[in-house]
């Protein structure tokens, strides 16, 4: 199989030059993906609802490469701030089952202020399993 881009639509990804995510054979790689939610036009407010909104995101991302939650290997979280740690924590190992994904949690700044978090993730996906190239917003 080769590459395939899967884009969600965010303006961003033309901008700055980055696909959702990128499938390569069995791999996918998921960008830092942060909780905006339309329906709100931005950003709850607390981490818990960005963090499960994240993962909203990358579930589609996933589901469009063929693949799910439950194949990620990899998660990497990006907190604005250490308070998150233990709320985001406890959506993660809510969403999480064995065998667990890898985890590095990273405190740091983002460009936009409403943000408090960001995942990124790496899953492989099951063999024979088809590829979309678009998700839904």
């Amino acid at each position: 199989m080769t590459r395939k881009a899967i884009y969600s639509g965010s303006p961003f990804e033309e901008l700055a030059g980055y696909s959702r995510a990128l499938v390569d054979g069995d791999w996918i790689f998921v960008s830092g993906t942060a909780g905006h939610d339309p329906a709100i036009g931005g950003f709850a407010p607390e981490a818990e609802a960005q963090a499960r909104r994240s993962l909203d995101i990358i579930a589609g991302a996933l589901a469009a490469a063929g693949s799910s939650l439950r194949d990620i290997v990899s998660v990497r979280v990006y907190l604005a701030s250490r308070d998150d740690v233990m709320a985001v924590s406890r959506v993660l190992g809510a969403t999480f089952a064995d065998p667990r994904p890898t985890n590095t949690t990273i405190i740091c700044g983002f460009p936009v202020e409403e943000i408090k978090v960001e995942i990124e993730v790496i899953a492989r996906r099951q063999v024979g399993a088809a590829v979309n190239a678009k998700v839904e917003k």
